[in-house]
């Protein structure tokens, strides 16, 4: 947290420690329903924060909820809006059992874009039957 410039204090290092064990990005219902000694607002603030200063990507699944995930690439933060490119990858959603996966492997495809049009970040989701689910049907 220190070196992204947040002042680390008892409830920033739970949520980060949440995030830190989860094997799958989590939503902020997720982390209250596993903290429910802190309040929502101040989980909302944290991850709100360490979404600023590039702690944590913000995945839009299309599930309705946000879902985040620790930035496991140090380097790629701009500082200002967002990831570079190189950070940007492939998420999966199951449609069965809702869980959203990172697949860090898979970069997201790089798109030509019209002139004049300037990128801030791309998602990139695929849904369907995560392994899990697919072995129970």
């Amino acid at each position: 947290m220190k070196s992204h410039g947040v002042r680390p204090t008892a409830v920033r290092n739970l949520i980060l420690s949440i995030l830190d064990n989860s094997t799958h990005p989590i939503s902020a219902l997720d982390i209250e329903t596993s903290l429910d000694t802190v309040d929502r607002s101040s989980i909302t603030r944290a991850l709100a924060l360490f979404t600023e200063k590039g702690l944590l990507h913000v995945i839009d699944d299309g599930s309705g909820s946000a879902k985040y995930e620790i930035c496991r690439n140090p380097h790629a933060h701009d500082g200002v809006a967002g990831h570079a490119h190189e950070d940007l990858h492939v998420h999966f959603r199951c449609t069965h059992c809702g869980k959203t996966y990172c697949l860090p492997s898979s970069p997201i495809p790089e798109v030509s874009l019209p002139a004049g049009f300037i990128p801030a970040t791309a998602t990139y989701i695929i849904t369907g039957t995560c392994p899990s689910c697919s072995k129970s049907t």
